[in-house]
């Protein structure tokens, strides 16, 4: 028997007065969390929620989200966290989809989610600064605790992106979140003394497992961000006197450009970061380290595997472009076409096998059974494995370039264009080609100030590149579509205004 929140409660009993969580210049012990979360637990049973029950969550990064979920998840509910940003239509299909119970928004982002609990009938309870503390009372005098469940009962469902039809619900349960953060804490040797912040979204899964799940699995401190700011990140690290970050590499690489007179003494807590969400470019990992002298880990997951599949130590250097070893428990192989093994080094699909692997997608058993093949779970990620263990992603399925017949991997590409000097974010890109089935693009945001001379840039590229790696199409923007984590959506980057509108520099004289 088992619940994610044994681990509040048994540190509330043994270090009551440790601090938890951290927002702006508020915090709660761990004791305080306890009871909050206890009171959460409260409000939502009368609002008719019982062990069972789904119930959605449209809440920002705050003090409440934390109450909330861990209160769903006391009483043996299951918390449904979507995006704060979602459309009154994508709420509605939630709302359905899942068949909640209850929807929980936030009183600044609740008019979607309103019009949308208003369609289907769906009770809400709309959440505020200090809400859970001030509307909940227990007239017995008494806080309930929480409920033993089953290792396989679900504690989240997280709709994945629905790049192909409608999204799915991952659904992770109680052995998925447990195992996961504790994998997460032993890969990233956090304790109890460690204070872990974030800008990452809670409603996402790196946020709500690797940075939250973690550093609370251990009895550690949460500090959270509710809106990413370079700046701002970097003063909550010193004000708090971070000994770790999450993020994800937009945030690193915005934090290596900002403007503040921060040091590496101001930051002298700071251990570790974690990356997570796509691959860090080197050149971005080097730059942090010289600037503010924190040493940065990447990891590697997915929503269906709660987050954490690998990641790297902070014992041995990291190998160039590495996202690091299986994390404790879990189990990666490099998959061939047919499904196989493939041979050491070569490159294939990304498979998983683990205690932190989904349960299923909601009520979609053929959609589950698509992913699985035997023991593992297939990512869709293309990557390759050393003798050591240590893993390369080098992209998905789906963003793999095929130009005349040979493989192009953009994340190999977009780690040397971040190495240029005059660049500060990129994406590469397939578009059609009658001839070559596929002509290789980048799309390129320059540092501020400084121009970028494309003829002189493919000359460079060609310098360090395969000539059949070298973008032939480019595209200069003054910033990459981005999701709620930061991280770059390259799906949304229109192909047709790269063969309409992008530049074709001449070919280098000497490729």
């Amino acid at each position: 028997m088992t619940n994610v929140v044994r681990n509040i409660w048994e540190h509330a009993e043994s270090t009551p007065e440790h601090i938890a969580l951290r927002v702006d210049d508020q915090a709660w012990s761990y004791a305080e969390l306890q009871a909050n979360v206890a009171r959460a637990a409260l409000g939502l049973k009368d609002r008719g929620v019982n062990r069972g029950d789904r119930v959605l969550m449209v809440v920002p990064s705050s003090a409440e989200f934390v109450f909330v979920y861990y209160g769903i998840l006391s009483i043996g509910a299951t918390a449904v966290t979507v995006n704060t940003l979602c459309t009154a239509p994508e709420i509605e299909y939630y709302l359905s989809d899942a068949q909640c119970t209850l929807a929980v928004g936030y009183d600044d982002t609740s008019d979607a989610l309103s019009v949308a609990a208003a369609r289907v009938t769906t009770p809400t309870w709309i959440l505020s600064p200090g809400s859970v503390a001030r509307d909940v009372t227990d007239e017995t005098g008494g806080l309930p605790e929480y409920v033993d469940l089953d290792d396989s009962d679900s504690a989240a469902i997280l709709y994945t992106s629905g790049t192909t039809g409608r999204p799915k619900g991952a659904v992770l349960s109680h052995r998925n979140l447990i195992s996961t953060a504790q994998a997460a804490s032993i890969g990233l040797e956090v304790g109890p003394d460690d204070r872990m912040g974030t800008a990452l979204p809670l409603f996402h899964v790196f946020g709500q497992v690797s940075a939250m799940g973690a550093i609370h699995y251990v009895g550690g401190g949460l500090s959270l961000l509710r809106r990413f700011d370079a700046e701002a990140m970097l003063k909550l690290a010193v004000s708090h006197r971070l000994t770790a970050m999450a993020g994800v590499p937009t945030m690193w690489n915005e934090m290596l450009h900002a403007e503040t007179s921060y040091t590496p003494a101001d930051l002298a807590g700071l251990r570790l970061c974690l990356c997570g969400g796509a691959p860090l470019p080197t050149a971005v990992k080097d730059a942090f380290l010289a600037r503010f002298g924190a040493h940065m880990v990447d990891g590697y997951g997915l929503t269906e595997t709660s987050a954490a599949a690998t990641c790297g130590s902070v014992h041995h250097q990291t190998k160039e472009g590495s996202v690091g070893r299986a994390v404790h428990g879990t189990r990666i192989a490099i998959l061939d076409n047919d499904l196989q093994p493939a041979p050491l080094g070569e490159v294939g699909q990304v498979a998983v096998d683990g205690p932190g692997v989904m349960r299923e997608y909601w009520k979609r058993p053929e959609a589950t059974a698509s992913v699985r093949s035997g023991p593992w779970f297939l990512t869709g990620d293309l990557g390759t494995m050393d003798a050591d263990g240590d893993l390369w992603i080098v992209g998905r399925l789906k963003d793999l370039i095929i130009r005349g017949g040979y493989n192009v991997y953009p994340t190999e590409i977009e780690d040397v264009l971040y190495r240029h000097p005059s660049i500060l974010e990129c994406a590469v890109v397939g578009v059609p080609d009658d001839r070559l089935g596929e002509e290789v693009a980048a799309v390129l945001v320059p540092q501020q100030g400084s121009d970028i001379d494309l003829v002189e840039l493919r000359e460079w590229l060609a310098e360090r590149l395969a000539a059949y790696k070298v973008p032939r199409i480019f595209q200069l923007s003054e910033g990459l579509p981005k999701g709620t984590t930061g991280k770059i959506l390259k799906r949304e980057i229109d192909q047709q205004d790269l063969l309409s509108d992008g530049v074709r520099p001449p070919k280098p004289a000497r490729t």
